[in-house]
């Protein structure tokens, strides 16, 4: 087994797996070591959705892009990409890269396709730098830029790493008016060097395969089929003649024999060499179904199931790849206790099967609202003791990184906000009413729940926010509301909120402040709302381990 050590620039490592909010380009370049991770899985956000044409139409680059939203993936020229461009082309990449992106430049010109790609190779570089000589990565695409993105990769860690393009069967079919359904993804596999390991996996053999092949059995009912014993290749110490136990001797063939005297012996009084009923016909052997390990998997693969409308994997996550897609990467290229990185890492797919199979992990993900997902999913998973396994780093700790993520992203610091409390944040900043997140309780064991309707204030606050938000509990019928705020309450904002009444939890008949204020000072400091145990965040359907009321759920 091999193992390694999840090295932090300027950190001591206290917990095996990180998990870091932030742009992952920075992330790789302050606090990740050279040659420290063993495999690295990515799955960049590329629109697909869009127009290929639209894609190469000129941009100005007057505007200053916006972070990149996890529901919203957008990539366009810019004067940050120009200078992410200038900043290669003079800085420390190879020759080889500068090459590759200055003829991408002549090719494609200023549009979305090229800063695509200086963003992304940008972030391979340092994905090569982290790498392990003994490493590999794995990137996933759509093929509007998989051509392209394989032309950054040959010139990053070299042709002759290129190991394979894989094709995987994304949906059961499309239809396109003009052209070809549209309905895999390309997976690009290159290695850092040649001694790259490699665990080659198996599927069970086609049904129509076996029937074909298997059609013998022996006196025991074992399918066999018989295959030759002579060498492909010319092999001059295998070139001996063989006495079987039946008193014939069979000269060698030109080639020589596939095994040694001895192993020809062995095979014989086993019982699995078929002699020839023709003078002159040559040995074979029994090959028996039940010894082969199956098909080795082959670089089409349409036996890992997508997730569809109805799947138990499904999240809401419109990227999300089933387990078995990842697990069969992370089975292949890895060990237990190998480091796994995911520096795009959505709804933690890529970690969730790490994992499940006994690697260490890194996750970095630029939105709060992914965090948010993996650490529920890793919960609802492994339970709440998995949180003593891994960091969660980037996210305020104290009051002064609080004031200034909501600086650099007022979205983002609400959704923060609403992670604080278990709630589920929403998606896009459009049409929410004031409402940022909703946490949700149970009231019965057959899955109902009530809400509880959560609003965040970064700025300045006034009584009016509050009664805004007891006014939003009563029209929607919720069950209790939450204002979280930066800035202390003021009295008149105490009182709005303590004229809310009071809400009767059905469970128990207890009852709670129906709105309720609480600053971001104070969940840092460990308080939360008063209020009942709450569901885990995108898993309503699995309660909290945590005893409470002494209400069992059976769901």
């Amino acid at each position: 087994m091999r193992t390694s050590d999840l090295v932090i620039k300027g950190a001591k490592q206290t917990k095996p797996n990180r998990l870091f909010y932030g742009d992952n380009l920075h992330v790789l370049r302050e606090h990740v070591a050279s040659e420290s991770v063993d495999l690295v899985y990515l799955d960049p956000p590329f629109n697909s959705n869009r127009s290929y044409n639209v894609l190469f139409k000129e941009k100005s680059g007057d505007e200053s892009p916006a972070q990149i939203e996890a529901f919203g993936d957008t990539w366009t020229w810019s004067h940050e990409t120009e200078s992410l461009y200038i900043d290669m082309m003079n800085g420390s990449a190879s020759n080889k890269v500068k090459d590759a992106l200055e003829a991408m430049r002549k090719l494609l010109g200023d549009n979305d396709v090229l800063a695509y790609l200086v963003m992304i190779t940008a972030r391979l570089v340092e994905l090569h730098r982290v790498l392990k000589s003994t490493g590999s990565l794995y990137l996933h695409c759509d093929p509007t830029a998989s051509h392209y993105l394989k032309v950054m990769l040959d010139a990053t860690f070299d042709a002759e790493n290129f190991r394979s393009e894989i094709i995987w069967k994304r949906y059961g079919a499309h239809s396109n008016s003009r052209g070809f359904g549209s309905i895999h993804d390309v997976i690009l596999y290159y290695t850092k060097s040649r001694s790259a390991p490699f665990n080659k996996l198996y599927q069970p053999h086609d049904p129509e395969y076996v029937t074909k092949r298997y059609r013998m059995q022996d006196a025991n009912g074992r399918l066999f089929r018989e295959q030759t014993l002579v060498n492909p290749a010319v092999r001059s110490n295998l070139q001996y003649n063989y006495t079987a136990l039946n008193g014939v001797t069979y000269p060698f063939p030109p080639n020589g024999w596939k095994c040694s005297p001895e192993r020809m012996r062995e095979l014989d009084e086993q019982g699995r060499l078929l002699y020839p009923s023709k003078p002159g016909g040559m040995l074979r052997v029994k090959n028996y179904l039940d010894e082969m390990q199956g098909m080795p998997v082959q670089d089409l693969w349409t036996d890992v199931g997508y997730i569809g409308s109805t799947s138990p994997e499904r999240l809401g996550y419109p990227t999300q790849k089933p387990i078995a897609l990842l697990e069969r990467i992370v089975a292949a290229s890895s060990e237990p206790g190998d480091l796994i990185l995911d520096p795009f890492c959505g709804c933690g797919t890529a970690i969730t099967a790490a994992q499940q199979l006994d690697r260490k992990w890194m996750g970095i993900d630029v939105t709060t609202l992914a965090i948010d997902l993996i650490d529920a999913r890793l919960r609802h998973t492994y339970g709440e003791s998995v949180q003593e396994s891994y960091e969660i780093l980037g996210i305020p700790r104290d009051l002064t990184g609080a004031k200034a993520l909501f600086a650099r992203s007022p979205f983002e610091f609400e959704r923060w906000c609403v992670m604080l409390v278990d709630g589920q944040p929403n998606e896009k900043q459009v049409g929410d009413r004031g409402i940022d997140g909703v946490i949700r309780i149970p009231v019965d064991a057959k899955g109902k729940s009530e809400r509880i309707l959560v609003s965040v204030k970064g700025g300045a606050t006034n009584p009016g926010h509050v009664r805004d938000l007891v006014g939003t509990v009563q029209s929607e019928r919720a069950a209790m509301g939450v204002f979280i705020c930066m800035k202390t309450p003021t009295k008149a904002m105490i009182d709005a909120a303590n004229r809310s009444g009071l809400y009767t939890y059905p469970v128990n008949s207890k009852k709670y402040p129906k709105v309720q204020i609480i600053t971001v000072e104070e969940l840092l400091a460990g308080q939360r709302p008063n209020m009942p145990v709450s569901l885990l965040p995108y898993f309503q359907a699995k309660r909290r381990s945590e005893e409470h009321d002494q209400m069992i759920l059976d769901v």
